[in-house]
């Protein structure tokens, strides 16, 4: 009768043991939301790599209001979807009053406390439709660049005084003013609440909290968030460790990053760049690449200086590569561009130069995905799709009423923009599609 008994015990233990692997297997098989396993990202029970464009005003485009235009939206998605692009980063929101000619319009957060409702539920369609489409989004929240506001509207806000405007102050006055929200309590305690307040939001079309829509691919602490000074690179490590771990202490289900430019934005320190993206609480290390904004590239010789600007590219790839492989952790180039030919700003126009350029960096990540390393992914810069910019000569910046491209409001409207009538820089792109595929 024991050994009965303590078969049947043996055999209810290995029920149970089968049930809760079974249980272990189909959660891990049925999870919708893109993760971080064993180095790499997962979605589903298959690993996850991806080609994604920026697409910075996607929540402005979902709107029914000023700048909202959903039949256009819907275009740019199908026609994304068509060429194999599913991973879209995106502005959750600008801050500040709409009267800064060098800033997105219209605004999310038009002060602490007061939100842009319209914009809101731009943002809760957007995501509606990528999830329509079983696309994802990384949303950023903040931004170190006055053209959504971010870092300067905090302070302003804080009583630091008058942002300046980087396109008219200049970097002497933008720099000084920008670096004092890595140590204006205030001004963070603000950004803190916006946090909050929109990681708790419901999706109004979905009725899903944003907590739990596998259509947000990750959240990002900010657009090229940077200390900007070396006397603020303490606090600014501080800084991003304490928002990733609050955007963990709400959400469970999604991952965290920086947004970081990756060395280049940590004041050329490499081992700032390391510590930041080394922290428990953020799950990839992202980086970015300008040939233009960093002096690789000049407007008179642009096809001259690709193979300048692609050995840069190379060199500045590898480092991030063996930060990941340190890390153990994925490595996203999320925002690579390069000018149009002779700087036009025209869609279809050649694009040559960038052609050659966004070949190489393409090949470079494809290259090292399939051997084994950490890249997982890249966001070109920029999705313009069907947009028509105008030629404005003697002020070449975005105006309200313009079609959105792309280019955010303070620089020329189309000339990093990759257009839906770029046909051979699109062909780059789908073969890069189809390589990351395999």
């Amino acid at each position: 009768m024991k050994h009965l008994i303590s078969a049947l015990a043996c055999f209810a233990i290995l029920l149970a043991s089968c049930a809760t692997s079974a249980k272990k297997s189909e959660s891990k098989e049925s999870n919708p939301f893109v993760r971080v396993e064993n180095g790499q990202f997962m979605r589903g029970d298959s690993s996850y790599y991806y080609v994604g464009t920026n697409f910075w005003y996607g929540a402005i485009l979902g709107s029914e209001g000023q700048g909202g235009n959903r039949e256009r939206l819907c275009k740019e998605l199908d026609h994304l979807k068509s060429i194999g692009i599913n991973n879209l980063r995106v502005l959750v929101g600008a801050q500040g009053e709409d009267n800064e000619p060098a800033r997105v319009q219209p605004a999310l957060q038009r002060t602490p406390t007061e939100y842009n409702d319209t914009i809101l539920d731009g943002l809760d369609f957007f995501l509606a439709e990528l999830g329509k489409r079983d696309m994802v989004a990384v949303l950023y929240l903040n931004n170190s660049w006055e053209w959504s506001g971010g870092y300067s509207i905090y302070l302003q806000w804080a009583g630091a005084g008058k942002a300046p405007v980087l396109l008219t102050d200049g970097w002497s006055n933008f720099q000084p003013y920008v670096k004092e929200f890595l140590r204006n309590d205030s001004a963070q305690a603000l950004f803190a609440k916006h946090v909050d307040f929109i990681l708790n939001r419901t999706n109004r079309y979905t009725n899903k909290k944003y907590t739990e829509d596998p259509a947000i691919m990750a959240w990002q602490v900010g657009n090229e968030p940077r200390a900007f000074a070396d006397e603020c690179k303490e606090p600014f490590a501080k800084w991003i460790a304490k928002v990733a771990a609050q955007i963990k202490s709400i959400d469970k289900n999604h991952m965290v990053s920086i947004g970081s430019e990756g060395i280049w934005g940590c004041e050329m320190d490499s081992t700032l760049c390391a510590n930041i993206h080394a922290d428990a609480n953020v799950d990839y290390i992202t980086c970015h690449l300008w040939p233009y904004n960093w002096s690789w590239t000049k407007p008179d010789s642009l096809m001259e200086c690709v193979p300048r600007s692609c050995d840069n590219a190379k060199a500045y790839i590898g480092q991030h590569t063996s930060m990941g492989r340190a890390l153990k952790k994925p490595v996203v180039l999320e925002e690579f561009g390069y000018p149009r030919d002779e700087m036009s700003i025209t869609p279809g126009s050649p694009t040559q130069a960038r052609d050659e350029f966004y070949k190489y960096v393409f090949n470079l990540i494809v290259e090292d995905s399939q051997s084994g390393g950490p890249f997982a992914g890249c966001n070109f810069w920029a999705w313009g799709g069907f947009a028509q910019p105008k030629n404005h000569t003697e002020f070449p910046f975005w105006r309200p009423g313009e079609d959105y491209t792309g280019d955010p409001s303070q620089e020329a409207q189309g000339l990093n923009s990759v257009f839906a009538a770029d046909e051979s820089t699109l062909n780059i792109i789908s073969d890069a599609v189809k390589k990351f595929a395999k």
